[in-house]
């Protein structure tokens, strides 16, 4: 049997160190909401890939779809000969897609892709080239889409210099002490100081922060977002990489505040487990680039497709955006009892829309201080104890809860009493002295 350890020694010698694993241990298999590594340990996962398994490993109708398209063909290229399951996911994702007005869609492989010709269609539309995003974002790990994320470390160092006309603006998160208020206010001195609305080609936007700490956008703030990207004739970029495809309890998480975006950039979730991305939005601005402007090798391959639109029904079918509101409800119950039951001054926030979670761990209930290295011990424990959970934030002390929207209450109360267990387990006085 091969180990862990005998793959990991593997790996170090192979692969560049830039490459980071969240954990040392190597999936042999894995079926909905569980993971089994090549020792035969079980885990329970929630971090779905980083939010790619909305539908949960292998789900049976994504596996016979791919199984049935990987009998037919598996690659002509979309620029030389088309196929259609290409044209039916576009059409479903424009009927589906917010607001009324009419849509197109196109492919990509990653939602670093997505991100970059979005960027590359707004610039075309409006013939402007500054792109505003806001801090803590996290668009992709290709250029541009590097210097539209809003966090240096580990995304930026040593890659610079980074592209030109990008500018950040503080993301309103209230438990930061970010108000929408200040937020509006610095992009009104940043269009005084620093660049002429009528240069600005796009503004993008998470509606909830992924990579940032999972801080919903409020609703007020994005329609009056939507507001001014009109009045200063702005495209205004919803990217639903990780918020889509009913994590949130919507489709898309840009639903809850009812605006209707101009363009969407979505991937992850999109294709349970494929590679597959794309811009969904309105057609007059879709239709800004020349033919053989956008594309590329590889995007929307037709194995993505055929499992993307499987995912469709999916959620379609087994009413996963309900279940999404209905699993967040029981962890956001859960984890605010945790602090109730043990008296816990580290736990500092809960927060989530839909499915989308977030634990906040601070130091004795102040959210000036965080506790990356809770977070950090955390993350290792629970993976001994057979829980994957992932962390996030721009002070690398919120966990992320991104449980397969397909998993059953069951699984989910199991992975959250080895989260309760783990914790506890972490608090401990020998624990504390040995982090400090």
């Amino acid at each position: 049997m091969t180990t862990n350890a005998e793959l990991q020694k593997l790996r170090e010698a192979a692969l560049p160190r830039g490459v980071a694993s969240l954990l040392p241990v190597f999936t042999d298999r894995a079926s909905n909401a569980e993971i089994w590594d090549v020792e035969g340990k079980r885990y329970i996962d929630f971090a779905a890939g980083i939010a790619v398994l909305n539908t949960g490993h292998l789900h049976p109708a994504v596996k016979a779809a791919v199984a049935a398209q990987l009998e037919r063909f598996s690659h002509t290229c979309f620029q030389v000969t088309q196929y259609e399951s290409y044209v039916r996911l576009a059409d479903r994702l424009n009927r589906l897609a917010p607001g009324s007005t009419p849509k197109k869609s196109i492919f990509f492989s990653t939602g670093a892709e997505a991100v970059e010709n979005a960027v590359k269609i707004s610039r075309a539309y409006t013939k402007r080239s500054a792109v505003i995003a806001f801090s803590g974002a996290f668009h992709g790990r290709t250029m541009f889409a590097m210097g539209l994320t809003g966090k240096t470390a580990p995304y930026k160092v040593g890659f610079g210099p980074m592209p030109g006309e990008i500018y950040h603006l503080p993301f309103p998160a209230e438990y930061l002490g970010v108000s929408q208020a200040t937020a509006l206010a610095a992009l009104d001195t940043l269009f005084k100081s620093d660049v002429d609305p009528t240069r600005v080609a796009a503004i993008i936007i998470e509606p909830v922060q992924g990579e940032g700490g999972f801080y919903p956008a409020p609703v007020e703030f994005l329609r009056e977002l939507r507001r001014l990207c009109t009045e200063h004739g702005i495209v205004m970029i919803a990217d639903e990489v990780q918020t889509g495809f009913a994590r949130t309890g919507k489709l898309f998480a840009i639903e809850h505040a009812g605006v209707e975006p101009d363009l969407m950039t979505v991937a992850k979730s999109l294709a349970g487990g494929f590679p597959l991305s794309g811009v969904v939005g309105k057609a007059e601005i879709m239709d800004a680039p020349g033919p053989g402007g956008l594309g590329g090798t590889y995007a929307g391959s037709p194995l993505s497709c055929a499992a993307a639109l499987a995912v469709l029904d999916v959620i379609e079918k087994e009413h996963l955006c309900l279940r999404a509101t209905a699993i967040g409800a029981l962890l956001k119950q859960r984890l605010n009892g945790l602090k109730g039951r043990h008296g816990l001054t580290c736990i500092g926030d809960v927060r989530g829309l839909g499915a989308m979670v977030a634990l906040e761990l601070v130091k004795h209930n102040d959210p000036h201080l965080p506790d990356p290295d809770l977070t950090k011990a955390l993350v290792a424990r629970a993976a001994a104890n057979g829980l994957v959970i992932l962390s996030c934030g721009t002070r690398a002390n919120v966990i992320r809860f991104l449980v397969p929207l397909t998993a059953s209450d069951a699984i989910i109360t199991e992975g959250l009493d080895i989260l309760e267990r783990s914790l506890l387990e972490v608090l401990t006085p020998a624990a504390e002295a040995k982090r400090a």
